[in-house]
């Protein structure tokens, strides 16, 4: 299973009334782990008296090069998020996953159009920041807030625009003053930007919004990204209890023989030919001493998705994907069986 670190909080910055940023010092023999992609998550181990702790991700608001920090915002009945702004201070520590996630752009200097909504504005401005530090393009920002006291980076996004007024545009859509964006006006919003690539993150109504507007606007799959959020129902910092026989004699469309497995990591294509029918991909990689990405190990979140290229699997569980995804050949490592004799994937 991937290594869990103890990371110490230098920092814990009040954004909002109710949302904290957390800055984390990374040690020396965990650095080379934690080289996050901008958009990505950390996955946190907050305590819990009922369960000993209790595994929640959250977004990277910090841009590759800077200090790790995600940024946490209090909800009615979120006890880890609860917890983080109530207790947690500087000088405390956390046990911490490694960077995961595919929310991320594939061309840092492709032009970005980026929707947010409230707390969901953290891997978009973590994406904003990269792109201005070390991309060419153009970046149009929708932000949505209740009112103008939940405005998550209010100043850091002025100072952005401030900073870089022929690259980057900032648009802040209040509902206190404007109402609820409808998908008509977001449409009318991104229809000036048809050939952005789009990022989508906030509460589930503003992403179906906003993403029902992109489809009918016919952005391609292929430039419309959406974030999604899951509270972990596992325990990825504990064992890892091996996956049955039983729980795999579903598949009988699968190879009988050991598949063949290339797959493309961080730039390098690795091929094998005895993948176990019965055994997870992402089981199979680790054994193979393979550091492949991953979280909750129980279908619920997106860390470990890959992109099939040839062949096809099996998914024990899939509670993440919709079908847009997986008709895009997204698939979840985790949870993925070989079912033909040849499988080709990228996790790139």
């Amino acid at each position: 299973m991937t290594q869990s670190f103890l990371l110490y909080v230098s920092d814990v910055v009040e954004e909002t009334a109710d949302a904290h940023s957390i800055v984390f010092e990374v040690p020396e023999d965990a650095k080379d782990a934690f080289r996050p992609k901008p958009g990505q998550f950390l996955t946190v181990a907050v305590p819990s008296d009922r369960d000993g702790l209790a595994a929640r991700c959250y977004s990277l608001s910090s841009a590759p090069g800077d200090a790790l920090t995600v940024t946490v915002k209090r909800t009615a009945d979120g006890y880890a998020s609860n917890w983080i702004c109530d207790n947690l201070r500087a000088g405390d520590t956390l046990r911490v996953l490694p960077p995961s996630g595919i929310f991320t752009p594939a061309d840092i200097d492709a032009d970005l159009l980026l929707f947010a909504g409230g707390s969901g504005v953290t891997p978009i401005i973590s994406i904003a920041r990269t792109a201005l530090r070390e991309g060419k393009g153009r970046i149009v920002v929708f932000y949505a807030n209740r009112d103008e006291h939940s405005v998550i980076f209010a100043e850091e996004w002025a100072r952005l625009a401030a900073a870089h007024p022929d690259r980057l545009q900032v648009v802040h859509w209040l509902e206190s003053v404007q109402g609820l964006p409808t998908g008509e006006q977001l449409k009318a919003f991104a229809a000036d930007h048809l050939t952005y690539d789009a990022f989508v993150c906030g509460p589930a109504p503003f992403m179906k919004a906003t993403v029902a507007a992109l489809k009918e606007l016919e952005f391609p799959r292929a430039r419309r990204h959406q974030e999604k959020f899951a509270s972990l129902g596992g325990n990825p910092f504990g064992e890892v209890v091996p996956v049955k026989e039983a729980e795999v004699e579903v598949v009988d469309d699968g190879p009988k023989q050991p598949a063949k497995l290339e797959i493309e990591l961080d730039g390098a294509t690795t091929t094998y030919d005895d993948w176990d029918p019965g055994t997870p991909m992402l089981e199979f990689l680790e054994a193979k001493g393979v550091k492949a990405p991953y979280s909750c190990r129980e279908g619920e979140c997106s860390a470990c998705a890959f992109r099939l290229l040839e062949g096809d699997v099996k998914m024990l569980r899939n509670d993440v994907l919709e079908q847009e995804d997986l008709d895009d050949g997204i698939r979840l490592g985790c949870q993925s069986l070989p079912t033909t004799d040849t499988v080709r994937g990228t996790y790139s």
